[in-house]
C-alpha cells in the first residue's frame, strides 16, 4: 500500500506519558480512512502527531516521503488541514471571519487577499451548509452549528490532505450524515481524508479504510468488510456482539449483546 501520509515506528504522548508506541501505518491516497477504538486508546494522539502538533519521542511521520518536521509552517498548512476535537476562537469573532482564517496559509508578502480567496470562503460556507450564518457571532451558535463552521474553515484551507478529529461531535443524526456525506464528496474530488469517529456503524458504512486501535497500538487495518468481526469488537471494546450486514449498504453493523 502507498500513501502520502505514513508513520514509521511512531512513539508519541504527553510529557512523560507515552500514549502510542512503535506505530507503523500508511494512509491510502484518495480514500476516507476512519480511526476507531475505545476512549483514551490513542486516536487523537495519532492524529495530532500526523499534524505535527505533537513531537514524536521516537520514529517519524512522513508526508510525500519527507519528514513532517522538514516542512515550513505555511507549506505544511497548504498541504494538510486539521479540524481538532475542541477548537477555540477569540471571543466575538463572526463566522465569516473565522472561515476566512482558513486562507492564511495562502497569503504572503507578495500575495494578499484575492478573488480566489473570496471564492474559496464562499464555497466552504456553502459546502458546510453555514452560508446563512456568515454574519453571526460564534458565541451565538449551537454546538452543532459551531462544528460545521469549523469544518468550513478547514475546507477553506483547501488542502489535499484533511484530518478530522471527531467531526460529528455535537451533531444530531441528520447533520452527522451530512458531514459524512461531505467527506465522501471530498474524497470523490481527490482529497485524502482521515477521521476519528466513535459511532461504529457510521464508521463502517463510510470508511474505505479502517484503522482499529486499542491501548496505544494498531490491532487491525483494512476495508471494514474484511476486518470487522465479533471477536475484534470484543477484543477492542470488551463487548460481546453479533455482526450483521447493513440492509442499505451491506457494511458491518455491531449489535451488542452485553459487556464482557
Amino acid at each position: 500500500m502507498t500513501g502520502r501520509i505514513a508513520t514509521a515506528g511512531l512513539t508519541s504522548g504527553y510529557r512523560e506519558r507515552t500514549v502510542i508506541a512503535d506505530l507503523d501505518v500508511v494512509i491510502p491516497d484518495g480514500e476516507l480512512t476512519v480511526i476507531v477504538g475505545p476512549n483514551a486508546c490513542g486516536k487523537s494522539t495519532l492524529l495530532r502527531s500526523l499534524a505535527r502538533l505533537l513531537e514524536p519521542t521516537a520514529g517519524s511521520v512522513l508526508i510525500d516521503g519527507r519528514e513532517v518536521s522538514a516542512y515550513g509552517s505555511k507549506e505544511l498548512a497548504r498541504t494538510l488541514g486539521l479540524l481538532p476535537q475542541s477548537p477555540t476562537a477569540p471571543h466575538g469573532m463572526n463566522v465569516g471571519d473565522l472561515v476566512a482564517r482558513g486562507r492564511f496559509p495562502h497569503q504572503g508578502l507578495l500575495r494578499q487577499w484575492s478573488r480566489a480567496d473570496e471564492e474559496a470562503v464562499v464555497e466552504a460556507l456553502e459546502v458546510a451548509g453555514v452560508t446563512d450564518l456568515a454574519e453571526r457571532d460564534l458565541d451565538e451558535l449551537s454546538g452543532g452549528q459551531r462544528q460545521r463552521v469549523w469544518l468550513a474553515m478547514a475546507l477553506a484551507q483547501a488542502t489535499p490532505l484533511l484530518l478530522l478529529d471527531e467531526p460529528t461531535t455535537y451533531l444530531d443524526l441528520a447533520h452527522q450524515l451530512d458531514v459524512l456525506d461531505l467527506t465522501r464528496r471530498l474524497v470523490g474530488g481527490g482529497r485524502t481524508v482521515v477521521a476519528v469517529l466513535h459511532e461504529l456503524s457510521l464508521a463502517f458504512r463510510y470508511a474505505d479504510h479502517l484503522v482499529v486501535m486499542s491501548q496505544g497500538r494498531i490491532v487491525a487495518t483494512g476495508a471494514p468488510g474484511e476486518v470487522v468481526t465479533a471477536g475484534l469488537v470484543e477484543e477492542v471494546y470488551g463487548v460481546r456482539c453479533r455482526i450483521i450486514d447493513d440492509p442499505v449498504t451491506g457494511t458491518p453493523i455491531v449489535v451488542p449483546e452485553r459487556a464482557r
